[in-house]
């Protein structure tokens, strides 16, 4: 399992309402954060540099590192979450899915109720709810950006790696970026609206 699974997981686990914008771009961080534990990257400055190609024992992790800018200019850590991010939610949810890792349940006692996904109890779940239980800072630093658990800062302990701490900056980033977007569209709808109906 990966830091991305985890975090998906806990995410559905813990019944935590989150845009899919916001958790695709720190699925993406996650994602970014396992490479550079792998050693198949590194950071400087704000770009991200490929290291050997390590074999991964993870599908989207892989289809992660073979997406990777080889060639200087090598790419921003900002354009990467946001080219990677792009439905990458959906993506861990199908994956899981076909994995049996999730399940559809229905809500309430009716057969015709919504329906929505539990995480099965798989050894995987089991590791995701210990590194969540035990707050691992990584983990815990990508759950607080898209609001699940408590705010953390980037120099909590256990955040001692740059590179980490490049990368939650990032995606911290990011993620307001996104949601001033979503502001501004809202406000420009408003207004739109306002226009139409007349004083």
């Amino acid at each position: 399992m990966t830091t991305a699974k985890d975090l998906f997981i806990i995410s559905v686990d813990l019944k935590h309402s989150v845009g899919q914008g916001d958790l695709s771009l720190a699925l993406a961080g996650a994602e970014l954060i396992d490479l550079i534990g792998a050693e198949a990257v590194a950071v400087d400055g704000e770009c991200i540099v490929p290291g050997g190609q390590p074999t991964l024992d993870d599908r989207l992790l892989n289809e992660a590192a073979a997406g990777l800018t080889r060639r200087a200019p090598y790419e921003r850590i900002e354009d990467w979450l946001w080219r990677r991010g792009r439905d990458l939610a959906a993506a861990y949810q199908a994956d899981l899915e076909k994995n049996d890792e999730l399940k559809p349940q229905r809500s309430g006692r009716l057969p015709f109720g919504s329906k929505r996904l539990e995480p099965v109890d798989t050894p995987a779940r089991r590791r995701a709810a210990e590194r969540w239980k035990e707050k691992e800072p990584v983990l815990a630093a990508l759950a607080a950006v898209v609001g699940i658990g408590d705010e953390r800062s980037d120099d909590d302990p256990g955040l001692e790696d740059e590179a980490v701490t490049t990368v939650l900056a990032a995606v911290h980033d990011a993620v307001m970026e996104l949601e001033a977007v979503r502001q501004r569209r809202t406000i420009e709808n408003a207004a739109y609206a306002n226009l139409w109906r007349g004083p």
